[in-house]
């Protein structure tokens, strides 16, 4: 009779290093969740507001550089693109594998944050770096643009990653350019009908996300595509009045994206403001400006919920999206009236 003490020494082993195989087996799984579920915690962060301007301006003082006219925007431009792309965890938008490929937040925050980037770059590019629209492009922004307008998700190569980067270095090239002492070099023209051009594309996006994140609890608006204009047609006929409602898995998308919209917006309205003082100041504007900023900033307030609650208009509970949705509203509002402040004689 075999027994524990007379069983051959290969089957004793042989039975321990099975127990060992099973035990890790059950382990290694459980550790690796773990992990996985601490990184995405940790990850799981949107960079905080800071005051762009005083970075700038600290940094050049340190290097012995020069603040001119267009410093500050293009900075704040090239702060921005670094903390998106080298923030807690890196650039998650297109990882493939965990825990990045399972995370959401951080990904729409980082979409909302490159659409305004892909925005300012354009402005810089078409608008704010030249004279009249006859005049050449600058070529490090005529680099710069396309490359932050590829798409947010390629991790083969050449990555996300590597296209935002090598636009990051045609902007540093362009803004070193603008502090030289050549006046033939880099140009910016801090104009009111330079702003006023850029402000109609943040008056657009502002809208949108409005309306998206108002979406949330569904809604019943009248068609008004056609209002205003007789003789507008379109492609395609709507009813006279649509059903709007974000579907239930995407609502904290649209929330993510705006918060990566406000903070980016933010700052760059921050350097705006600095740069174009004197255009802003001879339109009585700035006041305007101002308190598009301070609408922005009050929408960056921490969420104090672990997860975007989504309770009805006027229910028990709180609705993140509506909250949101109000404050961009209202910054609309002034950007509207701002643009056309700016537009006048």
């Amino acid at each position: 009779m075999n027994t524990p003490e007379n069983k051959p020494l290969g089957s004793r082993f042989g039975g321990l290093w099975r127990s060992k195989v099973l035990y890790w087996l059950a382990v290694l799984p459980a550790v690796l969740l773990v992990c996985i579920l601490g990184m995405m915690w940790w990850w799981d962060k949107e960079v905080p507001m800071y005051d762009s301007v005083a970075q700038s301006q600290t940094e050049a003082a340190a290097l012995g550089e020069q603040v001119v006219v267009g410093t500050l925007t293009t900075d704040a431009l090239v702060q921005v693109v670094d903390h998106m792309l080298h923030k807690r965890g890196g650039y998650l938008s297109n990882d493939v594998l965990p825990p990045g490929a399972l995370m959401d937040n951080v990904p729409n925050w980082e979409f909302g944050v490159l659409v305004q980037s892909r925005d300012l770059a354009r402005a810089l590019r078409n608008g704010f770096s030249r004279s009249l629209t006859q005049s050449i492009e600058d070529n490090d922004l005529a680099e710069a643009e396309p490359l932050l307008s590829s798409p947010n998700d390629r991790w083969l190569l050449p990555s996300s990653e590597g296209q935002y980067s090598d636009a990051l270095t045609y902007l540093v090239r362009y803004r070193t350019r603008l502090q030289d002492a050549n006046a033939n070099d880099a140009q910016f023209y801090a104009r009111a009908d330079n702003l006023a051009d850029y402000l109609a594309v943040v008056e657009s996006r502002l809208g949108s996300l409005s309306q998206r994140l108002s979406a949330s609890v569904g809604q019943v608006r009248v068609n008004t595509d056609l209002g205003n204009d007789s003789s507008a047609a379109q492609s395609r006929p709507g009813g006279a009045e649509n059903v709007v409602e974000t579907p239930w898995l995407e609502i904290d998308d649209v929330f993510y994206e705006a918060r990566g919209t406000v903070f980016a917006l933010t700052i760059f309205l921050h350097a705006i403001e600095q740069d174009f003082g004197a255009a802003l100041d001879n339109k009585s504007a700035r006041v305007n400006l101002q308190q598009v900023i301070r609408e922005l900033e009050e929408a960056q307030q921490p969420l104090g919920s672990p997860v975007v609650l989504n309770g009805s208009s006027f229910g028990l509970f709180a609705n993140h999206s509506l909250v949101l949705a109000n404050y961009i509203s209202r910054a609309n509002a002034t950007v509207i009236e701002l643009r056309a402040v700016l537009e006048r004689g």
